[in-house]
């Protein structure tokens, strides 16, 4: 491992077992070394996601080999080579996206899911991309095949994940229409490029969608929500439409309509991207570098981030993304750097 001077330990995040924000508890540990095709990370800020939340439930424990502690995504400076990382440089920026590790002052990340920091953006902003737009680009625009000219329903549009949804669909020419609790955050969805934002507390995202579309309804749905949502969602589809999956706040199971399915021949798809493996993730870092990366620095779209608060402060996070007060990405922030 070639390294510069680093310490024998760090700060990190542990989850003293499952239950509320409360059992985020930090902790000094040893620092990690990083194996073969990695590299070590000096991490400046990390951000939150829907399955730290899973995670620190005991619903959605951390893959064989990650590190039990939260946090998939993480920006900051290369500080030790594993063997194998030709083309990486101690000194450089980079965001990552990672198993688990991110909650903590230093992270190992295959440097084949690592991407330079895109010019013009910072630290912070930096932390706020990896989960979203790998998760974005390989749903929409590999399993759906969404593509310029059709129309996208976004749900959860004011999130991390629907905040980029809306701009990069936009930036691809897709007509886009996005739900969010509260006229506050439609209003956000509509600044992101939403040409309709629904509020589901009091409208019918299906009676607007067709509405909106001549009756017709939309091409492509991204839907996080998942239990009642799944019968709504076919009926807003027009025919050949795709519903892709990657989320169920309202539950994992749902009955189906196949004849619906079958007479408007859609197509139900969906993924996970943390248990994919290291060249999978990989090949989707490059597509997302070459398609995604060329938007942010020609600003042409901007990462949400919300807020930021210290990583000490992980308990504070948790609670207010649960309790749905955040537009776009909360960020814990490590050591400056």
């Amino acid at each position: 491992m070639k390294k510069s001077s680093l310490p024998n330990d760090m700060l990190a995040i542990e989850i003293a077992g499952p239950g509320g924000p409360e059992v985020l508890r930090p902790r000094r540990r040893p620092l990690p070394r990083p194996g073969g095709g990695e590299l070590l990370i000096e991490v400046a800020a990390a951000g939150l996601n829907r399955p730290d939340i899973l995670q620190r439930q005991g619903l959605y424990p951390a893959p064989p080999g990650a590190s039990d502690v939260p946090g998939l995504e993480v920006a900051g400076r290369v500080v030790a080579l594993g063997p194998a990382t030709g083309g990486w440089a101690v000194g450089q920026e980079v965001c990552a996206l990672i198993a688990g590790g991110g909650y903590a002052e230093f992270c190992a990340a295959p440097a084949a899911q690592c991407l330079p920091v895109p010019k013009g953006l910072s630290l912070v902003e930096a932390a706020a991309l990896p989960e979203t737009t790998f998760t974005v680009w390989t749903n929409l625009f590999e399993r759906a095949l969404l593509k310029a000219g059709e129309r996208l329903l976004v749900h959860g549009g004011s999130g991390g994940i629907g905040t980029a949804a809306i701009q990069l669909a936009r930036a691809f020419g897709v007509r886009v229409f996005a739900t969010a609790g509260g006229a506050d955050k439609c209003a956000y969805c509509r600044s992101l490029g939403a040409e309709r934002a629904i509020d589901y507390r009091a409208e019918d995202f299906v009676a607007v969608t067709r509405a909106a579309t001549g009756g017709e309804g939309v091409d492509v749905i991204l839907d996080m929500v998942g239990g009642d949502y799944l019968a709504r969602n076919l009926s807003a589809l027009r025919e050949d439409g795709r519903l892709v999956m990657i989320a169920f706040l309202h539950g994992a199971t749902a009955e189906i309509d196949l004849m619906r399915l079958m007479l408007k021949r859609l197509t139900l798809t969906g993924s996970t991207l943390r248990a994919r493996s290291v060249e999978e993730k990989g090949r989707i870092a490059r597509a997302v570098f070459s398609n995604i990366w060329p938007l942010f620095e020609a600003g042409r779209i901007r990462p949400v981030v919300d807020r930021t608060l210290p990583l000490e402060r992980a308990q504070e996070a948790h609670r207010v993304m649960e309790a749905g007060q955040h537009k776009g990405k909360i960020v814990l922030t490590a050591r400056p750097i």
